[in-house]
């Protein structure tokens, strides 16, 4: 095979697996939405369960249910404390049953259930609580330029393995490219979308555990060592495949697991989350 179609194939294989592996990051996690569907009366209702806000106002759980004699409740207790269960009705707004999270810090997290029920009939949502985590907001620019140099980074990672595959010439300036993008979608913008988040720029090794912060600095460790080992002697492609493969495991790991939190357990507990 020439190697200019050669190049091309790898190009295309690298952005989908990036996309693919993009999709994946973004539909899984404990910040991805719960979906799900419920059945009343015959009638099927969509709904999906938010579980992370930006506002600096109570978290809207909003539900389209348009027969009006479905009523809803929320039970929520915020998420590592020693508080007590509370109830809340959601209000009626026309199609819709709204109800409220109270507002807390950046990083606190609340627990909850939703309950709909129509004359004697009950519909739980969700068995399981789900988790709502509250986060400053993030400027939509840095955002953008975050997710364009993560994306990147991602690529050219892919491609180098590839280059490397394939025997071809471009190993170290792919490499390069990997650091650099690596650096600024990782390492520069990543800690300012933080703070702007949850008032830190780093809360990983050696400062905590946040696992985003932590993979993060895993796999540029990594690609350094390979642009190192190519720096001295071209002809050492080794590492490159290796910072590769790691960097690939690194964005398998959903988002935000392990990530920034407040542990209320250490405050004293409140009988009403509403408070």
């Amino acid at each position: 095979m020439k190697p200019k179609l050669k190049s091309f194939l790898f190009w295309v294989l690298a952005f989908i697996i990036t996309v693919a592996a993009g999709y994946y990051q973004r539909t899984t996690g404990p910040t991805y939405e719960i979906r799900g569907k419920a059945v009343i009366d015959g009638t099927t209702y969509k709904y999906k369960l938010i579980r992370t806000y930006d506002g600096s106002d109570d978290a809207p759980i909003e539900l389209t249910i348009s027969d009006p004699d479905v009523t809803g409740e929320l039970k929520l207790k915020r998420y590592k404390s020693h508080d007590e269960w509370s109830t809340s009705p959601m209000e009626r707004q026309g199609e819709k049953l709204i109800g409220y999270i109270p507002h807390q810090e950046m990083a606190g997290k609340v627990m909850y259930h939703v309950t709909l029920a129509k004359g004697e009939n009950i519909y739980e949502l969700n068995e399981e609580p789900a988790i709502i985590r509250f986060k400053g907001f993030v400027p939509l620019d840095i955002l953008i330029a975050h997710i364009i140099t993560i994306f990147l980074a991602m690529l050219f990672s892919t491609r180098t393995a590839f280059e490397v595959i394939g025997k071809l010439k471009y190993t170290y300036l792919y490499t390069w490219l990997t650091v650099i993008f690596l650096a600024i979608g990782g390492l520069i913008l990543g800690p300012i979308m933080q703070k702007y988040a949850f008032d830190a720029y780093w809360t990983g090794w050696p400062f905590g555990n946040d696992l985003t912060d932590n993979k993060s600095l895993l796999a540029f460790i990594f690609w350094i060592v390979a642009l190192i080992y190519q720096s001295w002697r071209r002809e050492k492609k080794g590492w490159a495949v290796a910072a590769a493969i790691v960097l690939f495991i690194v964005y398998m790991i959903p988002h935000s697991v392990l990530g920034s939190e407040i542990d209320y357990t250490k405050e004293a507990p409140k009988t009403e989350t509403q408070e």
